[in-house]
């Protein structure tokens, strides 16, 4: 079997750890290579993995002229499937189907229609692009049950979706540096401090607001605690502004964009996420991985492995008491933090590693090409 990854390659955090570490163990069973429209660092990252990947630029997103490379190499090779990831890559798998002969497949990472959130341009004109290309599939992989009920509330088929949550890499030897390293990256005194994070990018959907609200609570009662923010977005100025008004700048740390995302988890005590709404968002994984209890919104699929009490919490969205509450109750109970940790770590072990989704990948990959082959013979 020989399937064909498409994706932007503009993509970072949570997007390009799935398609790495999905191909890294599909590579183990098929034939497997991807293709991007951008040459950007998930090339480099991919390529570092060991990954078949190829770059067919595009000057810009209309730009057409890739849809005939593709054919061609789609044609010439054999592949099976075309396999896309995002709003560009289902725009251009529009143009491709006319082309070509095998049948096509698209992962929905998130609500498409919140993906262009915080851009009036981008959310009018894009949103309303992928919505019409991600009519034109017939077969769907949702990130999270959570996610497929949203598809099929807005018309798409219950019998085309199937339901895959992320899995990563489990077994490969982890690089990090230590905390003192990371930190001094930032010029951080981190020495006889707790500290709390959150990897997300500076968008209204990841709801910063919330963590830094608690993170004001938090500090009324405990100075010993610093806040990590590791993400960039158009939300900076208005969060970095919002920690000055509360007087609480000198503990919260805006780190941009981090690269190195197990060192950040290495360098936290906590790990927190404060989304509106998710599918299966990495960064739960990447902190499990390692041993970092998670608190979380309870949104998507995040309570398939966040077990409330067990090995992390789970909150309301905008529910910042209870956020600076689990905080500071965890803080004062150093003993449960380590012991959820561990928790979170076995539990994301044996249920999300990047083996188990290649294969339940496969199995749709089957499915698909015995229904194709059905239809081809009536």
């Amino acid at each position: 079997m020989r399937i064909l990854h498409l994706i932007s390659g503009g993509d970072t955090g949570g997007a390009k750890t799935h398609i790495i570490s999905l191909v890294k163990g599909l590579s183990k069973l098929i034939d497997v290579k991807i293709i991007c429209f951008i040459e950007d660092t998930f090339y480099e990252d991919a390529k570092k993995e060991g990954i078949d990947i190829e770059i067919f630029k595009q000057r810009n997103r209309s730009d057409m002229t890739v849809v005939n490379r593709l054919a061609d190499l789609i044609n010439d090779e054999e592949y099976d499937i075309v396999h896309c990831h995002g709003a560009r890559a289902n725009f251009i798998a529009m143009f491709l189907r006319k082309k070509i002969q095998i049948p096509m497949l698209t992962t929905v990472h998130s609500d498409y229609r919140l993906d262009f959130k915080d851009t009036l341009y981008k959310r009018i004109i894009f949103t309303a692009l992928n919505k019409t290309a991600l009519k034109r599939f017939n077969n769907f992989i949702a990130v999270s049950e959570s996610l497929k009920n949203t598809l099929v509330e807005r018309g798409f088929n219950s019998k085309e979706i199937n339901v895959v949550y992320n899995g990563i890499d489990f077994e490969s030897e982890l690089e990090f540096t230590s905390r003192e390293d990371f930190l001094a990256q930032y010029s951080i005194d981190f020495k006889e401090k707790n500290v709390v994070g959150i990897l997300a990018r500076l968008e209204e959907i990841k709801d910063h607001e919330t963590f830094i609200k608690a993170a004001d609570l938090v500090l009324k009662k405990r100075k010993d605690t610093i806040f990590l923010i590791g993400g960039e977005g158009k939300n900076k100025d208005k969060l970095e502004n919002m920690t000055s008004s509360l007087g609480i700048d000198s503990n919260v740390y805006f780190l941009g964009f981090v690269k190195d995302s197990n060192s950040f988890m290495n360098s936290i005590d906590i790990n927190v996420l404060t989304s509106i709404s998710e599918g299966f968002p990495y960064v739960v994984l990447e902190g499990a991985r390692m041993h970092k209890p998670m608190i979380s919104t309870k949104v998507g699929g995040i309570s398939k492995l966040v077990n409330n009490g067990s090995n992390g919490y789970l909150i309301d969205v905008g529910d910042y008491e209870t956020l600076a509450d689990k905080i500071l109750y965890l803080l004062d109970n150093k003993e449960l933090l380590k012991e959820m940790g561990t928790n979170i770590y076995e539990d994301a072990k044996k249920n999300f590693s990047y083996d188990s989704m290649a294969k339940t990948h496969l199995e749709i990959y089957n499915t698909i090409l015995d229904k194709e082959d059905k239809r081809r013979l009536s």
